[in-house]
């Protein structure tokens, strides 16, 4: 006679088995799906040719880019010195005419001052060039034409030309002792210089 409740035992082996298989597929598979994920971050950091090539094209822009703002800083220093030096140009051209003209209406001032003073010396009456003479010089210091001063100075030859030379031995060497022709200056810039007499002590 057979052993019922034995063959039952025998039975119950194989389905324990089968969930101890099944357990074991789980963490399988888990493991599986995680391999891939890994693969794709290896092959996100690394770079692809595509990027490489693209990577080396842009620094061959950015070179080019630092050439090109050299070369413009290089045009705009050339053009603001080219810019100075046609401002400078025209100012002098300017200053240039107007000191042309200047000279020109201190020849005519001369005149009338030394037609005052051969009146004055021959007891003639003065009041027609004593008028003229107020209105030149109003003219004059309108346009900031100042008159040198000279006499007692010490010879300066921005300022002054010296024609004669006494001999002084109380005066120091180069001292101014006579304004011959007034000197004018315009804006800081001489027009004419003052020609004076000069002292030597021998």
């Amino acid at each position: 006679m057979f052993d019922l409740s034995s063959e039952n035992n025998s039975d119950e082996i194989p389905t324990d088995l089968s969930s101890e298989n099944n357990s074991d597929e789980i963490p399988t598979d888990l493991s599986s799906n995680n391999e891939p994920e890994s693969n794709d971050s290896s092959e996100e950091t690394e770079p692809t040719e595509k990027h490489k090539e693209l990577l080396k094209l842009l620094e061959i822009e950015k070179q080019k880019v630092l050439e090109h703002e050299e070369k413009l800083k290089l045009v705009l220093a050339d053009f603001q010195n080219l810019n100075r030096k046609t401002q400078s140009d025209i100012e002098n051209g300017v200053n240039t005419k107007v000191d042309e003209f200047i000279l020109d209406f201190l020849k005519i001032y001369d005149d009338f001052i030394r037609a005052k003073k051969v009146f004055s010396e021959n007891k003639i009456n003065t009041t027609g060039l004593d008028s003229i003479l107020k209105n030149m010089n109003s003219l004059l210091k309108k346009y900031h034409i100042i008159p040198i001063d000279a006499l007692g100075e010490i010879f300066d030859p921005n300022f002054h030309e010296a024609i004669s030379i006494i001999t002084d031995p109380d005066l120091d060497d180069n001292t101014i002792t006579q304004e011959i022709r007034k000197g004018y200056i315009s804006h800081e810039r001489v027009v004419r210089t003052t020609l004076v007499e000069i002292s030597k002590k021998r």
